[in-house]
């Protein structure tokens, strides 16, 4: 650890600033982003809206996460320059996604829109309360995509730009094939130490040359040279294959520092969205606080409802009992109706037949009191002229 960085130590030869005494540094930047990098990411945009996640085993219904409506966060991270989306429901973040440029944001109704996000291997669907809603965080939700998409051209542009002399630095040190030639030099630079790529070339032996005993002098010194640099030379290859194998067991401790540092920001940002959404949550605790006491003043006028409509029904009930019997009452009084109404059409038929019987009865008896009057009278002139015989005899 060097001034507040991670600071990895790797054998080898660099020419490079980060080498130093032939180790080569990769710092914290090199290794993660997320290695004590500190949180800057402020909301930048919020609403409110119901959360669900596609079933990972169907891939076709969704699941909800959220009980009710939360609030559902733009996040943007200067540090990263990152655009996230974020939601908590209480101190479980259930949306912790990173906006990139290849994803898209679907209106599938007029209150319902979702995401695919490949990181999390999840499709994530938000529910509005009304479609204004859902239009503006759809517009955010490009905005963002497409200042994500530029951030990430600009960061390749400056990768590019950065890692040009380093590669051609890297190429060249440890791409390069070890040998001997390559560290020691070639007979004609062993025998040249002092000569440079821009030096003259040597010219031949005259007759003023050297005498032939300083000559042997000056070979024994470049053979003990180059029996050094070929001891240098297999020391160096030594070490370098050694890294090699130390390779594979630097990556595995790197990919396990990146997760850790990949937990721990995640860590970081849900304890930093809880602490920045202290107020949001207070205010929509005495949202809920409210909501709750008008649902119980509803709840319990809906019970008196029900408790009235419950009397009304017993009334109905009793009310339809007493309709039963009067229909059946009623039944039976038709009933008994139809048995007065037959009799009565009996009376009468026997009533107009004694009418008749007593209608003939007085035309015989008018007929036997007109012939007895008849007889009467005849009987009357007998007496008569039976006196007037009598007195006449």
């Amino acid at each position: 650890m060097q001034g507040g960085e991670l600071v990895i130590r790797l054998p080898g030869r660099s020419r490079s600033p980060e080498a130093i005494g032939g180790t080569t540094i990769l710092r914290h930047k090199e290794v993660h982003h997320f290695f004590f990098v500190p949180f800057r990411e402020q909301p930048i945009y919020s609403t409110r809206a119901h959360v669900f996640q596609i079933d990972p085993n169907t891939k076709k219904n969704w699941v909800p996460t959220s009980k009710h409506a939360v609030t559902v966060s733009y996040f943007y991270d200067s540090t990263r320059n990152v655009y996230r989306i974020i939601s908590l429901d209480g101190s479980k973040a259930i949306i912790n996604s990173t906006i990139t440029p290849n994803m898209t944001f679907t209106k599938t109704s007029q209150k319902f829109g979702q995401w695919a996000d490949s990181r999390a291997n999840t499709v994530y669907g938000l529910g509005f309360s009304s479609e204004h809603h859902l239009v503006k965080f759809a517009e955010k939700f490009a905005e963002f995509k497409e200042a994500a998409r530029l951030a990430k051209e600009k960061s390749q542009e400056k990768m590019e730009l950065t890692s040009t002399p380093s590669q051609e630095s890297a190429t060249g040190d440890i791409q390069s094939p070890l040998t001997p030639e390559s560290i020691n030099g070639t007979d004609e630079e062993r025998v040249t130490p002092d000569a440079t790529p821009n030096s003259e070339p040597r010219m031949e032996p005259t007759q003023n040359a050297l005498p032939f005993s300083h000559s042997a002098n000056i070979t024994k010194h470049w053979e003990a040279e180059l029996a050094a640099l070929k001891s240098n030379n297999a020391k160096l290859t030594a070490a370098l294959l050694e890294s090699t194998a130390n390779v594979k067991q630097w990556k595995q401790q790197l990919a396990a520092y990146q997760e850790e540092a990949e937990r721990l920001h995640k860590r970081v940002t849900e304890l930093e969205c809880m602490s920045g959404q202290t107020n949001v949550i207070k205010s929509h605790k005495t949202e809920l606080n409210q909501t709750i006491e008008e649902l119980e003043s509803t709840l319990k006028a809906k019970e008196e409802e029900m408790e009235r409509l419950k009397e009304e029904v017993d009334n109905a009930n009793q009310l339809q009992a007493q309709r039963d019997s009067l229909a059946q009452k009623l039944q039976e009084t038709e009933t008994r109706n139809k048995e007065l109404e037959a009799q009565l059409t009996e009376v009468e038929q026997r009533l107009e037949t004694s009418q008749l019987e007593q209608e003939a009865f007085r035309k015989n008896l008018k007929t036997l009191l007109e012939i007895l009057d008849g007889k009467i009278f005849e009987l009357t002139e007998l007496r008569d002229n039976l006196a007037k015989l009598i007195e006449g005899s």
